[in-house]
Order: C-alpha cells, then structure tokens, then sequence
C-alpha cells in the first residue's frame, strides 16, 4: 500500500492511521470470522488526529517565557541547516525507517522545505513531549532556539545552499541500526503472513540464542521486518525449558514502537542473557489491507568492559482500570518501592489511544519529592524513552508513583469509541497503564570484587 504525501497541517481519520508514527502504517477496517483470525469488530472510529502530537500548550507558553531571544543572520544548508538535520532528524528520516521521507541531501530538505518550517515553528517536529522543568535527558531530541531560528530563516531566505564541498555527510546507519553494528543478530525462525484484514491476537515466536555462557549485552534494539504491519515488539527472556505462563514470567529485554526505543546502558551496566537462554517474540501485528510477510529481528551489542552493575527492566502497572464512558480526565495511578538500593537509568511511560498525560514521581525515604518526568501530551503514535543525563540513586526504600490521565469523551479525537467502558487489554481499542522503568543494581560477583567480564 503506497502511502500518501505527507502534509504536516492535514488531519488523517484514525480509522486509516493507527499503528505508526509520521503516517507508515494503517488501521483498515476489519472483518470477523477471518480463518486463523479472532472473530471480533473492531469499535466505531470517528475524526482523526495530526500525525505527531506538537508539546502541551502549557509547555509551549513556558519555552516561550523563558528561552532567550535569537537573532541569526545569513544561513546556508552546507553551514547551518545540514548539521542540525544529520544530528536531529536522519535517524528516522532515512530509507527503511519510520519518517515517510528522507533529509540527507539538500534536494530533499529544499522538497519539504514549508512542511519543515511549519512543524518546528510548532515545535511538532523533531517530537519530543518531555516537560523540560523536570529532568534531564540525555536523548533529549528537541531543537535548541538557535536551530528553530536557523531553519525557519534558511527557508525564509530562499534556502541557499552554500559551499557544497563543507555539506558533512549524512549518518551512517549500519545496516539501517540506529545502536551500531550489532555483535549478534537473532531474528524470527520463520515468516509470518500478516492477512490483509482481520484483528490478530498478539504472536509469540521463540528463538534459541544457542550461548554455550552468560552473555552481558550493552545495547539492544529490536527491528521490524515490515514496519508497515508491525504495531510494536517486546521481547522477553525465557529460560531453557519454555515457559507457558506468560509474559509477566519472563524478563524483559528490549521492545520497538514508533518512536525511539532501543536500550541503550552506561558503561559499566549491562543485560545479562543466560547460557542457554531463548529470546520470545511478542509481536502486535496490525492488517493493512494486503497480505504482508513480517520476520523481525533483535540487534545485541556485548559489553566490552567489566560489568559493575545489572540493568533490569521493571513495568509499573494498573491492570485492574476501568474508564467510564464519556470521562473526560480519568486518573489512574501505579507505584513500585524499591526493596534495594539502585539506579534509575530511563523512562517509558505506555497508554493506548485514551492517554493524555502521564507522570512519573519520586519519594525518597527521607521525605523529600520530586518530578522525575512530566509528559503533558502523551501521543501514542509515538513513544519515547527519556533516559537520564546522568543516573539517579534510588535509596532502599523510594517509592515511584506514575500518575496519568486518560479521556474517553467525544472531545478526544483519537478515540475508537466514546459510549465504551474499557478496560485493560491488548488490542490498540483497549487501555494499558505502565510506567516503564530500566535501573541497575550492583552486580553481585563486583560486590565480591570480581566484576562480570565483558566480551572482547
């Protein structure tokens, strides 16, 4: 399915865009009774939505108040425009990822030049939905008030390119990942056929890692096969027997949705991937209206030096939500304590289309508070996560309480159905509520004095 040209102002009916960012993927409609299929409808849809949720209203007024005033003079793409897309945007505008086009070159950038102003002016673009008065992150993506200036006057200015010989290079991707050259890559055993309509519960492949040892893994990113059909990938670790009790029995290692969600660890900290362990594929596919074949894979990048300190993935949910048909600002709210001391290292918060807001709050065990992340427009079309600039001691004892919002009214244009009561569930029409966290912990055999060895 081809898909449209991409108009930053033009709203798009979620009935037809659903399950990716920046428009590469649709909801069709969806028929029952396919074979191999769960024989259900989805919900009524109505009126949709922009394609990237610009910032809260309220954080656009502050950025406003408070960033100081730019004044730029002349600007061409070779000086001042080519850096900014190369740092900013070609990870995901590039062939084969999730941006409808690519900015690695000066025709490209000159192709979409309005559509470019328009959404930085809006700060839409790069999306970026962090309140900047709490924390601190290090992949923070937004534009400083230097770049903004800059690319709205390069285009005001007639988009002069300057000295072609001082254009940088675009970024090379290795092979379309975003972590590096992966050290080992795992991929489905087979490919799925995704059919052309129906509504599919979640698919589960395993796949043998094979390691004869224990593997410490730095960085890991899943991608894939078709992002067209693929809503999101999480995948989980299960040991050597297989485990038939689900996913909350097995440790998380990393997942994919729209938006930025590779692992990424300090040095020092890493995943540990058992000896004999297998990877488990929890794929959430979504039909486009033709038949598409899907065979995802998982990139690991080992540890190259000690590992002082054991990263874990922790969901912080709220399994037992009910939203009442028509509410407007529903909250719900989860909490974990830590029983041991740590380190927080990123967070992911995780609605369905009913989210709105999401926090994430600190209480440490001498009574002090804070907001560890604020996102006051939360856009499931594209999930982020925020990892610390610099990681956070958590005490024995802190408490994290995430708090969101969820609207079920009319008014939320991205809503499947306003007159339903919903509840937690798998498919995009229901809700989830789950604050995401990866911290570490120190490792034991480093506590002995022997750290883990990284590979070489």
């Amino acid at each position: 399915m081809t898909v449209p040209r991409w108009i930053p102002a033009r709203r798009v009916r979620i009935a037809l865009w659903i399950s990716a960012a920046l428009g590469m993927a649709v909801w069709m409609a969806l028929r029952p009774h396919q074979p191999g299929l769960v024989a259900r409808k989805a919900p009524p849809t109505k009126a949709g939505r922009t394609r990237v949720k610009p910032p809260a209203a309220e954080v656009v007024e502050f950025l406003k108040t408070n960033e100081p005033a730019v004044s730029v003079g002349r600007v061409t793409y070779a000086d001042h425009i080519a850096p900014i897309l190369r740092e900013k945007c070609q990870a995901c505008h590039r062939p084969g990822q999730v941006a409808p086009f690519s900015l690695g070159t000066y025709d490209q950038a000159c192709r979409w030049k309005r559509g470019i102003r328009e959404v930085v002016l809006d700060r839409r673009m790069p999306p970026w939905h962090a309140d900047p008065r709490h924390g601190t992150f290090a992949n923070d993506r937004g534009l400083s008030p230097a770049q903004r200036a800059a690319i709205v006057a390069w285009v005001d200015q007639g988009t002069p390119l300057g000295d072609p010989d001082a254009i940088p290079e675009p970024v090379a991707f290795p092979d379309g990942w975003t972590i590096g050259t992966p050290d080992a890559v795992f991929t489905m055993t087979r490919p799925f056929t995704v059919p052309a309509q129906g509504v599919l519960s979640y698919q589960r492949f395993r796949v043998p890692t094979n390691f004869q040892g224990d593997v410490w893994v730095q960085a890991l990113e899943a991608r894939p096969g078709d992002r067209r059909v693929v809503h999101h990938i999480c995948i989980y670790l299960e040991g050597k027997t297989p485990n038939d009790e689900g996913r909350a029995e097995r440790p998380e290692l990393v997942c994919y949705a729209p938006g930025d969600l590779p692992s990424v660890f300090p040095k020092g900290t890493a995943k540990l991937i058992p000896a004999g362990a297998s990877l488990v594929f929890e794929v959430h596919y979504t039909p486009i209206g033709v038949a598409k074949a899907d065979q995802s894979s998982v990139g690991l990048i080992f540890a190259r030096d000690p590992v002082r300190r054991r990263a874990v993935t922790k969901g912080i949910s709220n399994k037992n939500l009910v939203l009442p048909p028509g509410a407007k600002n529903h909250e719900l709210r989860s909490s974990f304590t830590f029983p041991f001391d740590a380190r927080l290292l990123s967070l992911s918060p995780h609605l369905h289309l009913r989210g709105k807001d999401f926090q994430y709050r600190a209480t440490y065990p001498d009574g002090r508070a804070e907001i560890l992340l604020s996102v006051p427009a939360y856009d499931f079309a594209w999930q982020s996560v925020y990892r610390l600039a610099v990681p956070k001691t958590m005490p024995h004892g802190t408490r994290i309480d995430c708090v969101a919002h969820f609207d079920n009214s009319a008014d939320n244009p991205n809503n499947p159905d306003p007159t339903a009561e919903v509840r937690w569930g798998d498919q995009t029409w229901d809700e989830m509520m789950i604050g995401y966290i990866d911290y570490d912990v120190i490792e034991p055999r480093a506590l002995a004095g022997r750290p883990a060895p990284g590979l070489r």
